[in-house]
């Protein structure tokens, strides 16, 4: 073979184990990347065989088993990331019209730890009036930062941290029962509490912000997976609206999200409307949905909006929700199937 046949036999054998390794079930860190990156492995996919096709390689493997395989990893790419195409049917329907008092307008922002851009956010909260403000590694410098906010945002639950997993919750809706908690590790908080509408109606509300398994953080994905499905669990058996959202360090297409929605019964609004990657905001071509709001049946959307990074990692999602009763009847709530209940229980036995 000469340099070309090599050159396509490698990227390609390295194309094809990227593409499917994820299919596995281990938990290590240097396996659950690959969940990911999928949009790009989909184009480099496609590259590679428009490549071949003008090449044309020589070689049975090359020539025939190896492309077959890359139209496979690219109708597998494809099939993850299509529903959240705006070719996919919606899982949120849309709200039209206006519903005084079960509104709820929620801004999440990872402002990343050292990014001292305070005025970024300060601009965006003027500029769009989030009812739920979620900021995410925080430190004490950015507790203080945002100390102007607490004039507009009279309920507040603040848990800074130097870790970059500090959390903090602005609320001009009233809080009731708010709580934070250590779900799986000491220095890992969560906020959950709930949220009385304007209606005099109650939302639960939880804010989470788990560690994702990388080199620098964790070495496996155990500890975000375990959290997850505990905040599922909890959300499922709550029998009123509830809402997540957060930096989840987990792609919407992953195999723990979507088991995620299926313990919790919650529906994904970017399905049908589009991915709204937020990370990572400096690089273009690696990019992923990270931050997440997910919503029970009760809700419809009225907008979905990406903001501007203001010198962070991330994008902040910007989210308007209405609450309707009328809702569930017209929704489709994931259902566990077969297995997932056992797959989360021993997964949240593992931590």
């Amino acid at each position: 073979m000469n340099y070309s046949d090599w050159f396509f036999l490698v990227s390609g054998v390295l194309l094809v184990i990227a593409s499917f390794i994820n299919l596995s079930r281990n938990e290590a860190w240097w396996v659950r990347i690959w969940d990911f990156p999928h949009l790009q492995l989909a184009l480099l996919a496609l590259l590679w065989l428009l490549g071949w096709l003008v090449m044309d390689g020589n070689g049975p493997v090359v020539e025939w088993i190896l492309p077959a395989l890359m139209i496979a990893a690219l109708l597998y790419q494809s099939w993850l990331v299509f529903p959240y195409t705006q070719l996919h049917r919606v899982q949120v329907m849309r709200y039209r019209g206006e519903s005084p008092g079960r509104t709820i307008k929620l801004m999440i922002a990872n402002i990343y730890m050292d990014n001292r851009h305070y005025r970024s956010v300060l601009q965006h909260v003027q500029r769009h009036q989030p009812d739920l403000l979620l900021i995410v590694e925080a430190d004490d410098e950015w507790c203080q930062a945002l100390t102007p906010l607490e004039a507009q945002y009279p309920h507040r639950v603040l848990k800074p941290l130097p870790n970059t997993y500090g959390m903090l919750l602005y609320s001009r809706l009233r809080l009731h029962q708010p709580q934070v908690r250590f779900l799986v590790e000491d220095d890992i908080p969560s906020v959950r509490t709930f949220v009385e509408l304007p209606s005099g109606e109650k939302i639960l509300f939880y804010g989470v912000h788990p560690q994702p398994p990388s080199p620098t953080e964790n070495d496996r994905s155990t500890e975000r997976d375990a959290e997850l499905l505990m905040v599922g669990k909890e959300a499922r058996s709550h029998e009123g609206p509830v809402i997540v959202a957060g930096d989840l360090n987990d792609v919407a297409w992953s195999h723990t999200t979507r088991l995620f929605q299926r313990v919790s019964g919650l529906l994904d609004p970017r399905v049908g409307r589009g991915l709204f990657s937020t990370f990572h905001a400096k690089y273009f071509f690696l990019r992923w949905p990270l931050d997440h709001v997910f919503a029970s049946v009760h809700f419809k959307v009225k907008a979905i909006q990406r903001l501007p990074s203001g010198g962070s990692d991330h994008f902040p999602i910007f989210i308007t929700l209405v609450y309707d009763p009328a809702a569930p009847l017209q929704h489709d709530e994931p259902q566990p199937e077969e297995g997932d209940r056992e797959e989360a229980r021993e997964k949240i036995q593992k931590v």
